[in-house]
């Protein structure tokens, strides 16, 4: 008999609020008030280097936040305000609601969403 090993929502946020994706510290902002209220407990620091200067759609910060049950992701495009957030735990987490969450932190005008069950 198979279980989930996880869950995983895979987030295409379109039309992002420029002002918050090219902020460091709303980018740690968002990392923290999500796990906060998700109820994961983050696993040392949020990594959040800015690179990928050599293509205009690359450009900007990538976010990765170890947590005790998994990852949080982000990658970020200046060039077309977009956001791609993967959130990834083996603890059971309303996948909704980090979704609507995610919406309103980065005023995105469009999300595609795919909620992954990881076996």
């Amino acid at each position: 008999m198979h279980s989930t090993y996880g869950v995983e929502l895979v987030l295409d946020l379109h039309d992002c609020d420029p002002t918050v994706i090219r902020s460091k510290r709303k980018l740690q902002t968002y990392v923290n008030q999500l796990c906060r209220l998700l109820q994961m407990k983050k696993y040392q620091r949020t990594h959040l280097p800015y690179f990928g200067l050599k293509e205009p759609h690359t450009k900007g910060y990538s976010l990765l936040q170890f947590i005790e049950t998994s990852s949080i992701t982000g990658h970020f495009s200046e060039a077309w305000n977009r956001a791609y957030i993967n959130i990834f735990s083996c603890k059971p987490y309303d996948a909704q609601r980090a979704r609507e969450f995610t919406q309103r932190f980065f005023r995105a005008k469009r999300v595609e969403n795919r909620v992954l069950h990881r076996s």
